[in-house]
């Protein structure tokens, strides 16, 4: 049978990609539960410095599988547990001590959306096409739609959005600030890559404080926050990146980080 999920290591990098493509890499519970496998052994993991998420075909991921949830015996049941299990996978997917790039190959909606909303970066192909589409088909959104789309985006355009089921562009969703970059489909690998290459090279110690304190922040007043940022500093002058960073400084070379 194959993966619904390859694996795949270049350089620091690891690359997830989703692998139904007849599906639209709809996500079942197959997907997740192999999902949730590869993340927990990256995150065990001291030689991966980042994670690029994609799909295969022409789709990134359209969301979950109806045909297959309806299709169960107990269909009302089988959802909350899907949702159940995605979420799971999902806050794995934030808490990732790494950065997260999501490469939106082609069409994104609904739990895609979602899913790509897991990442800390998201970056799309030039013909990629990014909704939510829940309200199209009567369904509510239970993976952040509703919850986590209005924080990266202005609410009036996420309402839109959750209210009309439409999808934008990337070049669209790039002025709203939710995508990143935007580069040709046949050259997205190539640009992600580059992408990630440049992040392995940073101090995976200060990218991990930058990433909790970032992500933290938006829970938090902004002198909880602030106070969050000053504690991570302190600590922070204690990693060995800290002085590799400035020794590399005063000796004008290129800093070597361990993460230590």
């Amino acid at each position: 049978m194959t993966d619904a999920l390859t694996f795949d290591v270049v350089g620091s990098t690891a690359w997830l990609r989703l692998n139904r493509p007849q599906a639209l890499n709809a996500l079942n519970l197959r997907v997740l539960n192999q999902l949730g496998e590869r993340l927990a052994e990256i995150a065990a993991r001291d030689d991966l410095r980042v994670v690029v998420l994609t799909g295969t075909g022409a789709a990134f991921c359209v969301g979950a599988d109806l045909k297959e949830a309806l299709a169960s015996t107990d269909w009302a049941q089988a959802m909350p547990d899907f949702i159940d299990c995605a979420n799971l996978v999902f806050t794995a997917l934030r808490n990732l001590p790494i950065p997260v790039i999501a490469a939106l190959n082609g069409v994104t909606m609904a739990g895609g959306l979602e899913l790509a909303m897991c990442a800390d970066l998201i970056v799309a192909a030039d013909t990629a096409t990014i909704g939510d589409a829940h309200a199209n088909f009567g369904v509510y959104p239970g993976g952040g739609g509703a919850a986590i789309l209005p924080r990266l985006i202005p609410l009036n355009m996420a309402l839109y959005l959750l209210f009309t089921g439409k999808s934008l562009s990337a070049t669209d969703m790039k002025a709203l600030g939710l995508v990143c970059e935007v580069h040709p489909g046949a050259e997205l690998d190539d640009a992600v890559q580059r992408l990630a290459d440049g992040l392995t090279k940073k101090s995976p110690s200060t990218l991990r404080r930058m990433k909790e304190v970032a992500r933290a922040s938006a829970e938090k007043s902004r002198t909880d926050a602030l106070l969050h940022e000053q504690v991570m500093f302190r600590e922070h002058l204690q990693t060995q990146d800290f002085q590799e960073g400035l020794r590399a400084f005063s000796e004008r070379r290129t800093p070597h980080f361990t993460g230590h």
